[in-house]
């Protein structure tokens, strides 16, 4: 396991403490758990524009049309 060390302003630090207490955790784990989102979200990201880069702008339009019409229902 890695140490990171991270600077913040003295504000964020006590707003992220008041937010781990509130969740009864450490910081280290809002940190842990917070990452975790953040690299999960960037993961979605990646494989979203990897099959958009593959697919057909045509396919695509006519799949939001699709769900457009199921939405309107």
């Amino acid at each position: 396991m890695a140490t990171l060390t991270i600077r913040l302003p003295d504000d964020k630090h006590e707003r992220l403490k008041e937010l781990a207490r509130r969740r009864n955790m450490s910081v280290n784990k809002l940190i842990e758990e917070l990452s975790t989102i953040a690299l999960a979200e960037f993961d979605v990201e990646t494989r979203f524009r990897a099959m958009a880069a593959k697919g057909s702008v045509e396919a695509g339009l006519a799949l939001l049309a699709q769900l457009d019409s199921e939405l309107s229902k």
